[in-house]
């Protein structure tokens, strides 16, 4: 139970993401991948679309990108899923092959850390998998030397500390808010513990979860050009995820009071330039063929400026 998204998250996200997301010309995870490899598909000219999907886990999102694609009219292309678990790509040749979408696909067993690219792509997508990343320099580069020029490197991750810690400036709002909480409010459903003092807890000591995250946003602008940039999520990161999410409901007047509350201070934080996202969803290419959208008036070297950075 606890592993899935809280309630509250649903709350936050259906009220305050997805008009952001909307305004950002798409209104599902799917929809953003597809709609952007679909552009890049058209902008390179190519009789046949090669994609490919850096740490496709089971590869679900991946099928319900080629069945938007094939929607959209796009019907010559391969959407190759990356992924280093055999187990989870026998799980994907089986979804794909219910979803009627087996021979758009190609499922390869590789490292994404020591991968290395054999062909061109007209676009790359990688969704929350590069946080898992060690090598994001290997990768990176892997990626800008098969992406064609005119393609485009499509990503939704994480880009806060390591860790998925909170930075100095935003650990203090939330432990602003933390000494007002009940107690009630205070169980990580995780971890399985009660805090009383909020622990800024460093994920990647257990595993590659956030091995890297604070590297990532400033490896890719050293390699690519910023096409799209849509940040979001700070502070509430703490209030709407796994760990103490549960703890709050949508039907309670003042949990959604809460939420509302600290939101507007990120959002606020966002715009005066004293905190920074931790996620975002991006498009980056070789060369700018449009000009930048940057939602919110956030921007990547924005961003990095505040952390030293740029």
């Amino acid at each position: 139970m606890f592993s899935d998204l809280p309630d509250i998250y649903h709350y936050w996200s259906n009220k305050y993401l997805a008009p952001i997301f909307r305004d950002a010309g798409f209104s599902t995870i799917a929809e953003f991948f597809s709609s952007n490899l679909l552009v890049a598909a058209t902008r390179t000219g190519c009789t046949k679309a090669y994609f490919v999907s850096v740490g496709a886990g089971n590869c679900d999102l991946e099928v319900s990108i080629a069945k938007n694609l094939l929607q959209a009219g796009l019907s010559e292309f391969v959407l190759e899923c990356l992924e280093i678990n055999p187990v989870m790509l026998e799980r994907g040749k089986q979804i794909a092959k219910e979803n009627g979408v087996l021979s758009k696909m190609v499922f390869v067993e590789a490292d994404f850390n020591t991968w290395q690219a054999s062909r061109e792509y007209h676009g790359v997508m990688a969704n929350q998998s590069l946080h898992h990343v060690t090598q994001l320099e290997n990768l990176f580069d892997q990626v800008r030397n098969a992406l064609h020029r005119d393609g485009s490197f499509v990503i939704s991750d994480m880009i806060g500390r390591n860790g998925h810690q909170r930075w100095p400036e935003a650990l203090e709002i939330v432990q602003r808010y933390w000494k007002e909480l009940p107690d009630t409010k205070k169980y990580n459903h995780l971890l399985n513990r009660f805090e009383a003092e909020y622990d800024n807890w460093d994920c990647s000591i257990e595993g590659f979860e956030g091995i890297r995250a604070e590297d990532i946003l400033p490896l890719l602008v050293q390699r690519f050009q910023c096409e799209k940039f849509v940040g979001f999520g700070n502070v509430i990161d703490i209030f709407v995820d796994r760990c103490f999410g549960h703890n709050f409901s949508r039907e309670s007047e003042e949990d959604k009071a809460l939420i509302d509350k600290v939101h507007a201070e990120d959002e606020a934080g966002f715009a005066a330039g004293t905190l920074t996202p931790t996620h975002m969803m991006a498009v980056f290419c070789k060369t700018l063929h449009c000009e930048s959208f940057y939602s919110r008036g956030i921007k990547p070297h924005a961003v990095l400026k505040f952390r030293g950075l740029a």
